[in-house]
């Protein structure tokens, strides 16, 4: 069995998870020389050991898990400027001007659990059987497989339960197309633009997943000591259970560490399948 490229020295994982928590914990997000200067390192030799771990530098780590914690408080709170200040932004300015990259949306539609979000969408067949895709202005947020096209639409519905579902016209057909020929051939470079949404823990683990050629696969554990989370294996299939952008987010490439395959939403086969194409390829 192939494996993935080798993770980056244990050290440097840990040290880099610990800066993590440590920007998650901050009422103010630390800057990157208060960040260097407690892992002992220089700024610059810092930043680039926490990009080689994450794949983000230490104020897009920041940014990511603010973006996160603005999901969390905007449908609780009082009003969309409480929510950006508890989620540690330190003015609503600097907010709103990365706000629809960092949401998908507005605030105040997010606040509203998505209402007023238009998601056009559309449902095809591949070889793998039924496939959904769906996206926002800011790109695919969505890549469904199944046997049912009606579940397919159920299960869309449920993961955006006050957007706009529109169907898709000629153009987005051919989307679905292009998604569907990629299923063909796996080794292929993704070039559509994705609108990932999920918690910062699972943002990561999506990112060291896009980072598995084709053609190689990771084991649970190892993803987690990449991320300098050596206990969090649970989690980290967790986080491949969630993920909603198949094969764009190959988390088929994700095996036991035995080998075997298990865990795939969307059927054993389908994995099998995925992975016996890209080893021929």
């Amino acid at each position: 069995m192939k494996s993935a490229p080798a993770a980056p020295d244990h050290d440097h994982a840990a040290l880099v998870a610990r800066a993590c928590r440590r920007i998650e914990e901050a009422d103010i997000t630390p800057n990157l020389e208060t960040l260097a200067g407690e892992a002992g390192l220089s700024p610059f030799h810092f930043q680039r050991v926490f990009k080689k771990v994450t794949g983000l530098s230490p104020k897009a780590w920041a940014t990511a898990h603010r973006a996160r914690r603005v999901q969390k408080e905007l449908p609780k709170a009082r009003s969309v400027t409480e929510a950006i200040y508890e989620a540690g932004f330190e003015s609503n300015g600097r907010f709103y001007a990365e706000s629809k990259r960092l949401l998908g949306m507005n605030a105040k539609a997010y606040r509203k659990g998505g209402k007023g979000e238009t998601i056009r969408f559309a449902i095809g067949q591949s070889s793998l059987g039924g496939l959904l895709v769906a996206s926002t202005d800011a790109g695919v947020c969505a890549i469904l497989l199944g046997d049912d096209p009606q579940d397919l639409l159920e299960d869309l519905q449920r993961r955006f339960p006050k957007a706009e579902l529109v169907g898709g016209d000629r153009d987005f057909e051919r989307m679905v197309a292009q998604v569907a020929g990629h299923m063909e051939r796996p080794g292929e470079p993704w070039k559509l633009p994705l609108d990932i949404r999920g918690t910062s823990f699972q943002l990561r683990v999506w990112k060291a997943l896009q980072e598995i050629p084709p053609g190689h696969r990771a084991t649970y554990a190892e993803i987690a000591e990449k991320l300098g989370e050596l206990k969090a294996v649970r989690a980290v299939a967790g986080a491949c259970a969630a993920n909603k952008i198949a094969v764009a987010i190959p988390c088929h490439r994700v095996v036991r560490t035995d080998g075997g395959l298990s865990g795939y939403r969307w059927g054993v086969e389908r994995k099998r399948a995925l992975l016996d194409r890209e080893a021929k390829r």
